[in-house]
């Protein structure tokens, strides 16, 4: 009797390494597969990889003017405003946007797919009051909201992800409601709640492999949002604080000699823009895969 009172549930068995599979025979979402992994081996190994410490202020990282030195030589992307290499402090700044990138988006997520399958699944006043909820976060502008959230509060990187996921849940939680409210009227979650079977087994078991997809989906082209939203942050002086730096800080820091020393601004600039073109061409190669209405379109 369990084969037919879940018919429509998803098969598990083997989806992962199909889903792979059609992943790598997309060239975009290779390219950025690439950009990606390259980014996550810099962060990891970005001790073994940096060729100068990223902190040390170096009086021949200047020239006798005492401005930053151009790329090349002893400083392969240049030194900054204070002679401290470019490239080192890039690499290190890769980690950071990269664990906030991922831990923003993560709560986001939890949160956004919390509030929606809650709101969806029990309907009623849970929904009303969760769903104006969201609606009155929706209302706020979010880069605004983010930055009150950040003056308050001493910028860290927790409290730096814990005010963009603040800010970025709600769109997430819009979706998974309204695919919650149309599959918690299907025939197969029905019969689970006639059958007497329990919230939890019915929204872990029965109802979560359908939304799966949706969240994998929205949780890959998030973390570019977030990833942005960290820089413009930083670059606003109330994301992560110098000496810790970040792509965003970089930029920040290095404004003033955007005329005379246009590498400062360029290359974390061109970081965050392959960052967040990587998560977004790898995101949209998966919206194509799990959704079934997109198939063939690539």
């Amino acid at each position: 009797m369990s084969a037919a009172v879940d018919p429509a549930r998803p098969p598990r068995r083997g989806r992962a390494r199909e889903v792979w599979s059609q992943l790598l025979r997309r060239p975009r979402a290779v390219f950025g597969l690439t950009i990606i992994a390259i980014m996550v081996f810099a962060a990891v190994f970005a001790p073994l990889i940096m060729p100068q410490d990223p902190f040390a202020q170096n009086f021949d990282g200047l020239d006798l003017m005492g401005a930053p030195l151009p790329p090349g030589g002893d400083y392969l992307l240049g030194s900054d405003l204070l002679g401290r290499d470019l490239f080192s402090r890039l690499i290190l700044g890769t980690r950071t946007s990269l664990i906030i990138g991922v831990l923003a988006n993560g709560i986001a997520v939890l949160l956004g797919a919390g509030v929606g399958i809650t709101a969806g699944y029990f309907g009623g006043w849970t929904a009303a009051i969760l769903m104006r909820f969201t609606d009155l976060m929706m209302a706020f502008p979010a880069l605004l909201l983010a930055i009150v959230l950040a003056a308050i509060f001493q910028p860290s990187l927790l409290i730096v992800a814990l005010v963009i996921a603040m800010v970025n849940w709600v769109q997430m939680s819009r979706v998974i409601y309204t695919e919650t409210r149309s599959l918690a009227e299907r025939e197969f979650i029905q019969v689970q709640r006639a059958i007497g079977s329990g919230t939890f087994r019915i929204l872990l078991r029965h109802l979560l492999p359908h939304l799966l997809s949706s969240i994998i989906v929205f949780g890959t082209l998030g973390i570019s949002t977030t990833v942005l939203l960290e820089a413009t942050l930083s670059y606003l002086g109330v994301g992560v604080q110098p000496p810790i730096p970040s792509w965003g800080n970089i930029i920040y820091e290095n404004q003033t000699y955007f005329s005379t020393a246009p590498w400062l601004v360029f290359f974390p600039g061109l970081l965050i823009v392959l960052l967040a073109l990587a998560f977004n061409l790898v995101g949209d190669a998966l919206r194509d895969i799990l959704d079934p209405t997109l198939k063939g379109r690539h």
